[in-house]
């Protein structure tokens, strides 16, 4: 049976002194080698609860634990998500001045000592994710797929329990979109990696294990 990975257990998140509730009570568990999706309408708290979920923000009120331990602190989030956790993003958020190899070796740096073993874990992930012959490009050379694949390979960079994947298709055509879901399905597959995708493609919900319907800051159904 697989273990719990990440768990909320009674998470709220209020914003404008408590006048706006993007999450009401939710508790939740994650599960190692699960692929899950979260879906809703626009508003409903999917991005709010990736954040929490994954430390990128604090919720105004319940517990976050990692591996049944109860993170208590930004430097408790900041060790884990250097180490343990990989994001890929909406709008790729790569750094335009830095090549792909480089956007890739970044969160290597205090984690992995050696520039060489930096630079050829870099190679590798790149190859893996299709850029073989793309490694020495900037960002601007790329097409928005492309540049995905950087995104999913930086993720990896770091060897991480659990991939967060924001709308990770929202910028592309669908035709792209189904290579990338096909690449993090992959990734997941091959590799035992935690996968958990917000996202408003029906298509992705369905290759999911487990889908998570948000409806107003609360989870209405947990399908699988």
């Amino acid at each position: 049976m697989n273990k719990e990975l990440i768990s909320l257990k009674n998470i709220s998140k209020l914003y404008n002194g408590g006048q706006i509730k993007a999450l009401d009570n939710i508790t939740l568990s994650i599960l190692q080698g699960e692929f899950v999706s979260i879906v809703g309408p626009s508003g409903s708290g999917k991005s709010t609860l990736l954040n929490i979920m994954s430390g990128l923000d604090k919720p105004t009120k319940g517990e976050v634990f990692f591996k049944n331990n109860k993170i208590n602190s930004n430097k408790d989030w900041i060790d884990i998500r250097s180490k343990k956790i990989g994001f890929v993003f909406q709008k790729f958020n790569l750094l335009p001045t830095f090549t792909a190899l480089e956007n890739v070796e970044i969160p290597m740096f205090g984690v992995v000592n050696s520039s060489k073993k930096r630079r050829l874990k870099a190679t590798e992930l790149l190859c893996q994710v299709g850029l073989k012959d793309r490694l020495n490009h900037y960002s601007s050379e790329l097409s928005g797929g492309e540049q995905q694949r950087v995104a999913i390979a930086r993720s990896l960079s770091n060897s991480p329990d659990i991939i967060f994947a924001d709308e990770p298709t929202g910028n592309l055509d669908s035709e792209t979109s189904k290579s990338i879901i096909r690449l993090l399905l992959d990734i997941h597959l091959k590799f035992n990696r935690t996968l958990v995708i917000v996202t408003h493609n029906n298509e992705i919900a369905k290759l999911s294990n487990r889908t998570i319907h948000i409806l107003d800051g609360e989870i209405v159904n947990k399908s699988s």
